[in-house]
């Protein structure tokens, strides 16, 4: 790092800027700096990006450098993550613990600077962004969280929660159908404490926005109930502050600020193109660019110490303002003590003492519920004894079940609602409740697991931030029915059992959707994806066969015969039923058969080798996994000498009962395919190339 001697030329030149300038281009520098050493990275959009970005942190961001985790601070989110070091750059000059040697280290291996911000990794980083779009739908699930804690909480001459949520983001963000979906919600929903800035600068990897982007962002905006501002120079710190300042004091919407930028600004031959946005400047641009700043030009990571002064007064800054808070909280709780340690609990991420008390036990039925409606039951049980498990669905919840019985809906005007109503929004929801989960809520989102597909993106950032977020996909599999292959998953369940780090949890009867239930709510890092039928399944009888407590380790031995097995059939969700159905009948016939349920993977894999060994003993060969979806990773369990009664192809359309019969799954199809595999012949597999 250079010190602040090797400045006093810059200092000595007419050109020396004003303080807030001298940070600005501290920021700025320090961003060509760690791309270049790296070799790699976006430097024209902090170059560009410096001046509002500063003036945010400068004079309107409540935070505290010295507890990044305090609960009332404001959230800033990176959503063009490709920016990253202009995050990284405020967070080291404002006193986070993120000392300039992992600047120096941006996008190495081991580093708190990876080439995009990473949640969990970097104090201050509030979400992982980079997949455009995503950190704007993340803040809109930030600022419900905002609204929906101060309803609940704040109380006369009591208010603890009161922060505001800014974003940044750019061309690429405002192309992306994610962000549309959640500011076309943001603005219904009239969330004001929210404010975006969009960063105008024109350029895109492939060149100059015009090649296929045209329409003026600010009336869209406007359409969507947003307050809407144009700031025409990025520069201009007077016009910044006033822009903010009028959207700091709307009442009843959110502020979108469009910014006119220069991506690379003070490039002498990148400023203004593409060759600004996704590499290195170069050395002699580098150099050249500082010139133009009346900077050192061979002075690297160079922080003045006038800048450090000054900047480092957000850390003092930043502990009063959290040591007023506290006091207030104080005071609150000694007011309202049992909210007061409901608050505790949530920031926590823990249970209130007895949450599950309600949670019912389901009798022995051969024609039970739908999965989906098991599990309602259940959710409305736990729901009454957790105040901030909330949710809903895109547009599905009379279809999924999801709706919470005795509780408001989260509207305009009215925030203290449990039921969300996210329209036909699938990636915006699952992005939202990424924030809200983020803000500690215990939220879940709701659909049909088909379109698990059009939320992918957002579902993937949650496993990558190991945060607990429920989605609930109904609908399961070909058992959808008359709706046909379009609606009917076939490959959705395999592919979220590829997520690293994602949960998938598929019961095979209302009380294994019980225990589902104890499953998710202790979850604190992971995210799970409940997976539910339409059609109704048999509740076992518990008395006769293994208690559904097994579910907790994800696999777990239903019913068994004397001695070691010389078949083991394995199911999940609806198909389970069959397994128990053929097991039953090869029981009759001699044959010494172990049914295994085994609704999670991922929980299985979490046991110890002993019980997994307990479960599918390496000596027993002859396994038999069924399963209405893709066969692709089942060979895991069954090996070599097993075999998948699945479906490798699309459904069709059809009564339930009809399709399930005509695909293979049924008692009688498992019992043969479980014969044939005893006998050492191929199984049957029915109508493969419908």
């Amino acid at each position: 790092m250079t010190t602040s001697a090797t400045f006093e030329v810059a200092l000595d030149n007419p050109k020396t800027k004003l303080l807030d300038q001298l940070c600005i281009d501290t920021i700025r520098t320090l961003a060509m700096d760690a791309i270049q050493k790296a070799n790699s990275g976006h430097p024209g959009a902090p170059m560009g990006l410096a001046p509002v970005a500063y003036w945010l942190w400068e004079k309107y961001l409540r935070h505290n450098p010295d507890n990044p985790h305090w609960a009332n601070r404001d959230r800033f989110v990176l959503s063009g993550g490709h920016a990253s070091m202009l995050l990284y750059s405020l967070l080291h000059l404002t006193g986070y613990d993120l000392p300039m040697s992992e600047l120096e280290r941006f996008r190495q291996l081991g580093s708190r600077t990876p080439g995009h911000p990473e949640y969990g990794l970097t104090p201050g980083v509030e979400t992982t962004t980079g997949p455009l779009g995503q950190g704007f739908a993340n803040s809109v699930g930030m600022a419900i969280a905002e609204r929906w804690l101060a309803e609940h909480f704040n109380r006369d001459g009591h208010e603890i929660v009161n922060y505001r949520v800014f974003a940044i983001g750019g061309d690429g963000d405002m192309m992306e159908g994610v962000c549309s979906e959640a500011a076309s919600l943001a603005g219904h929903l009239g969330l004001h404490k929210l404010l975006w800035i969009y960063d105008n600068n024109k350029i895109t990897i492939e060149g100059k926005t015009s090649l296929a982007f045209s329409e003026d962002v600010g009336a869209r905006f406007k359409a969507y109930g947003w307050f809407v501002q144009h700031v025409a120079d990025a520069n201009d710190l007077r016009a910044i502050n006033r822009a903010v300042k009028r959207a700091l004091k709307q009442t009843n919407k959110p502020s979108l600020i469009v910014l006119d930028s220069h991506i690379g600004y003070g490039a002498p031959t990148k400023q203004d193109t593409r060759d600004a946005h996704g590499e290195p400047l170069g050395e002699e641009e580098v150099r050249k660019t500082k010139a133009r700043y009346g900077w050192p030009p061979d002075a690297k990571f160079l922080v003045p110490d006038e800048v450090a002064k000054h900047m480092h007064k957000q850390f003092r800054r930043g502990r009063k303002q959290e040591r007023v808070w506290q006091a207030k909280f104080d005071a609150y709780a000694q007011a309202n003590p049992a909210l007061a340690a409901e608050w505790k609990l949530i920031q926590d991420r823990d249970l209130p003492a007895g949450w599950d008390k309600d949670i019912p036990t389901f009798p022995a039925d051969p024609k039970g519920p739908a999965t989906r409606e098991s599990s309602s039951k259940v959710l409305n049980a736990v729901a009454k004894n957790i105040p901030w498990l909330l949710g809903g669905a895109a547009d599905l919840v009379p279809s999924t079940k999801t709706l919470l019985a005795n509780a408001a809906d989260f509207e305009k005007g009215s925030y203290s609602g449990r039921n969300f109503h996210f329209g036909v929004r699938e990636h915006a929801m699952t992005g939202i409740v990424n924030g809200m989960v983020l803000s500690k809520l215990r939220a879940y989102d709701a659909g049909f697991l088909i379109f698990s597909d059009y939320a992918r993106g957002s579902i993937r950032l949650g496993a990558v931030m190991e945060i607990p977020v429920l989605h609930i996909f109904t609908h399961d599999s070909i058992g959808v029915g008359e709706d046909g292959p379009t609606h009917q998953p076939v490959e959705q369940l395999m592919s979220l059992r590829a997520i690293p780090h994602m949960v998938v949890i598929r019961p095979g009867d209302a009380n294994e959707v019980a225990e589902a239930w104890h499953v998710i709510l202790a979850e604190k890092k992971h995210p799970i994806t409940l997976v539910l039928t339409r059609q109704g399944v048999p509740t076992f009888d518990r008395a006769k066969y293994a208690p559904a407590t097994g579910l907790r380790q994800g696999a777990y031995i239903l019913s068994d015969s004397q001695g070691q097995p010389d078949i083991i059939l394995i199911g999940t969700g609806s198909e389970l039923q069959w397994c128990v159905e053929a097991g039953e009948k090869l029981k009759a016939e001699g044959v010494k058969v172990r049914v295994v349920s085994m609704p999670s993977w991922e929980l299985f894999e979490r046991q110890p080798r002993e019980y997994r060994d307990l479960v599918f003993p390496p000596s027993v060969r002859k396994r038999l996994a069924v399963e209405a979806g893709v066969t692709l990773g089942w060979q895991k369990y069954v090996g070599l000498d097993g075999a998948v009664v699945g479906r490798d192809g699309f459904g069709a359309s059809a009564p339930v009962k009809d399709v399930m019969k005509h695909f293979g799954f049924t008692g009688e199809n498992v019992y043969n395919a479980a014969k044939a595999l005893l006998a050492g012949q191929p199984i049957p597999v029915l109508n493969p190339s419908h």
